[in-house]
């Protein structure tokens, strides 16, 4: 396809900025950069592909009268396992209100009670309600069609669908641009956009897994091309699986949000034995890794793990939670008489690529923000609902951060040609990123070993060796960065569990940070 072909008449240049995703930070962050002119490329149309719009829980923040930040804090601190940067998390927090206010006045409707006032909801790990929500089960979905309508409305906002971005373009340590293939990859011809302010809202890494809540889109590719561009990674090891994946064979796996559990649901296996009341006071409102491996635990041990509601929802299932219900009731089963089978599935990275309390990385010219981040909020295990709080206050902050950087905004010329290839993107996973599953899932999954991890990173070695393909070069780059990591923190901790260091070590109490030049060296050291 010729460039002039793509180019509408009225375009007579590319802005200066370039997000980077069509989840909700990208689209958060354009719409507070608004009157500045920014251009969005999203691979698909905006609000289709992102986790965000997936997100059935909601945005956790410190609302109602009894809670406090303080409190919502020390959740969040006791949550990550001692790896949490309490300042920035402290930061988080305190701006988590005046978010959910900007998403109001975008037009989210969050759930309200009679008089006016936010319905907040509990979920696990947290001490108080303060999960604002939409319908029960639907906030990430609705938020996403606020900002959706939102963006549309907005003129300074030039949002490209159907350009998958494959690489940054940098020079040293100075970002400049993105080059991406336009027609949602089917294009032969690739595209360079020059930008003075790249901002990275690519998403997760779920894909890279057999068994995921996540979109097929969430692939690891914002990672892995920052990475290769150099930026610093931070805490890759952490991933966090959700404990209550629907066990219905599909992929992705539907989701039994957390709210459940929050609403008294409990988990029980074949025998009908409650069984995390054996494994931590709080039984199923323990931390998310804690309930994921006690389900992990009686689903490996054969007697499987059921998540009922029966008593605790019953027949208010259909009203409280439409979305959970339409799956299950879609695979035959009725969760208001019948226990759902469940399986621990990977949900969130709190690993990625390393930020300030600015979405700035290593790179100059680079923010980031969403999931495709680690800012130090996390630790080492997500507090539930507390990544759509992140996403939000990240990516107002990039905002004003751009806006303080670059003051006077500049219109680049229409993109050229980046030259031409046959790598187009294909709807089915590749042959290889099938086998990249299988692995990642059989030794970075819920239990790791050294073994598991050195045989991981040799075969990710042979699966990327003259295969010189730039967005499964973007993915192994992810993948290698977790199974590295994962060998490195040698102990348990949070998300990260090692089957031979079973105990956390206080000497590793601290967070991690990799380039990809480093993890590359220790694949060389074990692959050869």
């Amino acid at each position: 396809m010729k460039l002039e072909a793509m180019r509408p008449q009225s375009w007579q240049g590319i802005d200066d900025i370039v997000i980077v995703g069509g989840g909700l930070a990208g689209l958060f962050c354009a719409l507070k950069l608004a009157p500045r002119p920014v251009t969005i490329l999203a691979a698909a149309p905006i609000g289709q592909g992102a986790s965000s719009a997936w997100a059935q829980g909601g945005i956790a923040a410190a609302m109602s009268p009894g809670d406090s930040f303080d409190k919502h804090l020390a959740d969040t601190v006791v949550a990550g396992a001692g790896l949490v940067e309490e300042k920035v998390a402290r930061l988080m927090i305190s701006e988590g209100p005046d978010r959910i206010h900007d998403l109001l006045a975008y037009g989210v409707p969050f759930d309200r009670d009679l008089e006016g006032k936010l319905i907040l909801s509990r979920e696990a790990a947290h001490s108080e309600r303060r999960i604002v929500r939409v319908a029960g089960d639907k906030a990430g979905g609705a938020i996403m069609e606020a900002l959706v309508a939102a963006v549309r409305k907005t003129p300074s906002i030039r949002v490209m669908e159907g350009y998958v971005v494959e690489e940054l373009i940098a020079e040293g340590r100075f970002v400049s641009g993105v080059i991406a293939r336009p027609d949602a990859g089917q294009s032969t011809t690739r595209v360079a956009f020059p930008a003075r302010a790249v901002v990275l809202c690519s998403g997760g890494i779920g894909h890279l897994y057999q068994v995921t809540t996540n979109p097929a889109e969430a692939r690891g590719t914002g990672l892995g091309m920052a990475a290769k561009a150099g930026a610093v990674i931070a805490d890759a090891e952490f991933v966090q699986f959700h404990p209550t994946a629907i066990d219905v064979g599909l992929d992705p796996a539907p989701l039994a949000t957390e709210a459940l559990r929050g609403d008294g649901a409990i988990l029980i296996n074949k025998a009908g034995h409650r069984f995390m009341t054996d494994l931590h006071p709080d039984a199923e409102l323990a931390p998310r890794d804690i309930v994921a491996r006690g389900v992990f635990a009686e689903v490996a041990a054969g007697r499987g793990a059921f998540l009922d509601a029966t008593k605790a929802v019953g027949s208010h299932f259909p009203s409280q939670f439409p979305t959970v219900y339409a799956s299950c009731m879609a695979a035959g089963i009725d969760p208001v008489t019948q226990p759902v089978p469940v399986i621990p599935a990977v949900h969130y990275h709190m690993g990625g690529v390393a930020v300030d309390v600015d979405g700035r990385t290593s790179l100059d010219g680079l923010w980031a923000a969403g999931e495709v981040t680690s800012s130090g909020v996390h630790g080492a295990n997500r507090l539930a609902s507390n990544s759509l709080l992140e996403a939000v206050v990240f990516a107002s902050r990039i905002a004003d951060s751009i806006k303080g950087i670059l003051p006077e905004s500049r219109l680049f010329e229409w993109p050229q040609s980046a030259g031409e290839n046959d790598d187009l993107v294909t709807l089915e996973d590749s042959a290889d990123l099938r086998r990249l599953r299988q692995l990642m899932s059989l030794h970075a999954g819920v239990l790791r070993d050294a073994d598991g991890l050195k045989t991981l990173i040799s075969e990710l070695a042979a699966l990327e060796r003259g295969r010189p393909r730039v967005r499964f070069g973007n993915i192994c780059a992810a993948a290698k960065l977790i199974a590295v990591g994962a060998y490195l923190r040698t102990e348990s901790r949070g998300a990260q569990m090692r089957s031979d260091y079973p105990e956390q070590d206080a000497a590793q109490q601290h967070r991690t940070y990799l380039t990809l030049k480093a993890a590359e060296a220790v694949v060389a050291e074990i692959a050869g």
